[in-house]
């Protein structure tokens, strides 16, 4: 056999171990953690990942990441035949003011509960608790001011559910308002 032969094997071998770490893995994990159980360098599971992305593009996985760590997941487009097939269509639904809070606590993460209480109006203890319980938002440390409220910022599950990577793909909020100056005309 030729070198790079045995070479593409053992890239093939990688790729393969890489995936099904991914698959058994409960949530996201560092490309350090992996290069270690995978006994072999960081740069080396960063081209096997950018590798698997490529072919999951057309397929019904997904990689998606959370900083420097990576998660195996299914493909956002995926969504209503999983919950189908869940039986969770009817469950996971989100009430106009949880999605309010949703998207403050998206675009202006970290954030307090009272922050959030002023740009609404309104009290938003109810649709936090929400968001808290389905895990679509999480405390992540509490601001340093007297009082010391608790500051929330959103989740891997948050980015799963829309589909997205990261809260930089957010759509702009200009777009989002000149949309709906649109809808008004």
């Amino acid at each position: 056999m030729s070198t790079s032969n045995s070479s593409q094997n053992e890239t093939v071998n990688l790729t393969a171990l890489l995936e099904s770490v991914l698959f058994v893995a409960s949530g996201p994990v560092s490309i350090g953690r992996l290069a270690k159980a995978l006994e072999t360098t960081s740069a080396v599971v960063k081209n096997l990942l950018d590798s698997l992305e490529s072919e999951y593009a057309t397929r019904g996985l997904r990689l998606q990441w959370s900083g420097n760590d990576v998660q195996l997941t299914t493909a956002p487009e995926s969504s209503d035949v999983i919950e189908r097939f869940l039986g969770l269509e009817l469950t996971t639904r989100l009430s106009q003011a949880a999605l309010e809070v949703l998207a403050i606590v998206a675009y202006m993460q970290p954030v307090t509960r009272p922050q959030i209480d002023q740009i609404r109006g309104v009290n938003s203890d109810g649709s936090l608790r929400t968001l808290l319980s389905k895990g679509l938002i999480e405390e992540i440390g509490r601001m340093e001011t007297p009082g010391r409220p608790i500051l929330y910022g959103s989740t891997p599950e948050f980015l799963q559910h829309f589909g997205l990577n990261s809260v930089v793909e957010l759509p702009e909020l200009e777009e989002v308002v000149d949309e709906e100056d649109e809808i008004g005309d």
